[in-house]
């Protein structure tokens, strides 16, 4: 009798618990299908542009409708890992219209390739980029198709930084400072190097560089603690989250916590050096990291205000990072998987508005995706 009640405990205690899960999982709702590996998005007029990597720009409706593609854009070179990537609105775009656009871009030789930046105002009727200028070019140029990083974040003083890549063969470029390779840069809107950049002046090193030892981040956002956070690719295993801060070194490819593909140690396959900076979080094995974003909002409810949501590619969810960053050392307490069930790469993620959060999918029948909270 007492098995039989207890049982009977368990299967109702199971269906409770299984009824309260689903009453917490997100929901995803489609608004748009239909784009070629998307990137990148920024909220304007309403509406959404998103990058598709072949090297298109594209204003989405609020009821869905993909535009056609704006006019105006440089020569990018498309192919691999390149293409146009990232895409930011500025601070002041109510008042100036002006977008910043990271993309591949060609030598004018045909020689190779690197990371650019540029900016551009959006025409008033959202159909062409006007006034186009580019802001930064990554040196030195190669011959690669890979690891091109093209995060951008604006920060609140007005200056933007930009996560660069590696380029894959130039890995140990990432730990000398007279390239951009594997670097985060600071820059003004206007081009050029940020006033109060850690390298100014210094013999032998390029002022745009703000930290190095990076290895390809495909993920950054500025976070509640007034600090850049990036997340970035490991090799096979070793993907991180940092909070790269001036003058400081990463430790990429001297120390990481990946391996090379197919096995083997990186370097002398070392995790820590000195004067070399532990990463705040790492995956092993590697989830491939994009697009990552700090929700502000309460719209998922006041527990996950200030969580942070990170892009996977190669397991397919949306991961909610609880944080700790109270104390002098930020860390993740938690890590949780949602919408798992999509089955699709998941490229970006940035807060709406609205308060909600949107997610591109990269396949060749990309989405754009609105995360509705628990119902």
């Amino acid at each position: 009798m007492w098995n039989s009640k207890r049982q009977l405990m368990g299967i109702v205690l199971g269906w409770v618990l299984a009824w309260a899960a689903q009453a917490q999982a997100v929901r995803p709702e489609v608004v748009a299908t239909g784009l070629q590996n998307p990137w990148g998005m920024a909220f304007v007029d309403g509406g959404v542009l998103v990058t598709e990597r072949p090297g298109r720009l594209r204003w989405v409706s609020p009821t869905g409708e993909v535009g056609a593609p704006i006019t105006g854009l440089p020569a990018i070179e498309a192919g691999g890992q390149g293409g146009l990537l990232d895409v930011v609105a500025d601070s002041a775009f109510a008042q100036n219209r002006r977008v910043y656009l990271c993309y591949a871009e060609p030598a004018a030789d045909g020689s190779g390739n690197s990371t650019a930046l540029g900016s551009a105002r959006l025409s008033d009727d959202g159909r062409r980029l006007e006034q186009w200028k580019v802001l930064f070019s990554q040196r030195p140029k190669v011959a690669s198709r890979l690891h091109f990083g093209c995060r951008i974040v604006e920060s609140p003083d007005g200056f933007l930084f930009l996560a660069l890549g590696d380029r894959f063969h130039r890995m140990a470029d990432a730990q000398t400072l007279d390239n951009h390779h594997g670097k985060v840069v600071r820059l003004r809107k206007q081009g050029g190097a940020a006033p109060g950049n850690p390298l100014m002046g210094r013999a032998g090193a390029l002022p745009e560089i703000w930290s190095w030892g990076h290895r390809n981040p495909q993920g950054a956002t500025w976070g509640p603690d007034n600090r850049l956070w990036v997340g970035e690719h490991g090799p096979q295993g070793g993907d991180e989250i940092n909070r790269p801060e001036a003058g400081k070194n990463y430790g990429w490819p001297v120390i990481t916590y990946g391996e090379n593909y197919g096995g083997g140690k990186i370097g002398e396959g070392l995790t820590h050096q000195a004067g070399m900076e532990q990463p705040l979080h790492q995956w092993t094995p590697s989830i491939a990291p994009a697009g990552m974003v700090f929700l502000r909002s309460k719209r998922y409810g006041s527990d996950w205000q200030g969580q942070l949501f990170v892009a996977s590619l190669k397991f397919r969810y949306l991961a909610r990072l609880e944080l700790d960053i109270a104390g002098p050392q930020p860390r993740v307490l938690r890590e949780h998987r949602l919408l798992t069930d999509l089955g699709q790469r998941m490229r970006d993620v940035k807060e709406g508005p609205d308060g909600l959060l949107y997610l591109l999918t990269d396949e060749r029948e990309g989405r754009l995706i609105r995360v509705l909270p628990p119902g």
